[in-house]
């Protein structure tokens, strides 16, 4: 009789702890080994954002660190767990910037509009 009572609260737990793998650990590690690609992929000229939010251009790789040119003639040295993504230059801007110049048109209209 207690075994029954053992399986009725061990079958919860178990179920919870499946649920708990597949809803946070393996997207963790899908997270976690898509950033190590991308980190493995990072090559001088690159173009890459860290997490402090700073743009800069791979001029060298080392070990465990990258080289990065912030602004010209300025190099930091920045580990390679703080690059955030590799920045790919046909991105657009921020969506900030395309609201703003979204608005700035359609005054330019108003204002076209206005003058007829």
């Amino acid at each position: 009789m207690q075994q029954s009572g053992l399986m009725g609260m061990l079958l919860p737990l178990a179920v919870f702890v499946v649920i708990f793998y597949f809803l946070i650990i393996r997207p963790q590690k899908k997270r976690q080994r898509k950033h190590e690609e991308m980190l493995a992929s990072i090559r001088p000229g690159d173009q890459v954002v860290t997490a402090g939010g700073f743009f800069g251009v791979v001029k060298a790789v080392k070990d465990d660190s990258y080289i990065l040119e912030i602004a010209d003639g300025t190099r930091a040295r920045v580990l390679k767990s703080s690059i955030q993504m590799k920045h790919v230059s046909g991105e657009s801007g921020s969506p900030e910037e395309t609201d703003i110049s979204d608005s700035s048109k359609e005054k330019k209209e108003a204002d076209e509009q206005k003058q007829t």
